[in-house]
């Protein structure tokens, strides 16, 4: 991983860590901590108390996710490629279209967990960029 997803990784977790709403369905209350990792090209999200009891473990198919991580990190790169030569508006006009991107993203991610997890858009919005970044991390080419 490079330091701009290192960066970006680490800047999701803080957010996460200072405000989230991560509330498993029929569980008495947290603090969670969550694990996230790819396993047969699905994701594997599990979740357990701080003593380490486990509370959820999940496994979500990133099938209905390909187009827009695909999307994703193509407008990413378009936006680190461009940002030396490109005008401001249309480096705003970019980052706008990466919003609407992780806004549909996060919308589908709250849908897909809302019957193991309650969650809001702000975390579905952290929960995406490190799903992003993992897929990008295991498979560079994004998830066929």
């Amino acid at each position: 991983m490079d330091a701009a997803h290192k960066h970006e990784q680490a800047v999701a977790i803080f957010d996460l860590l200072e405000a989230n709403r991560f509330a498993p369905v029929e569980h008495g209350g947290g603090p969670y901590r969550l694990h996230l990792e790819l396993a047969d090209r699905r994701l594997v999200m599990s979740v357990t108390t701080e003593t380490g009891a486990l509370v959820l473990c999940h496994h979500l198919s990133l099938t209905s996710f390909r187009r827009l991580l695909k999307d994703y990190t193509l407008v990413c790169e378009s936006f680190t490629n461009g940002a030396a030569r490109l005008p401001p508006d249309r480096l705003e006009a970019i980052d706008m279209g990466r919003r609407a991107i992780h806004n549909e993203a996060s919308a589908l991610l709250r849908e897909r967990l809302k019957s193991k997890v309650e969650i809001d858009e702000e975390t579905a919005r952290r929960l995406f960029t490190l799903i992003h970044l993992l897929v990008s991390q295991t498979l560079p080419a994004g998830v066929d």
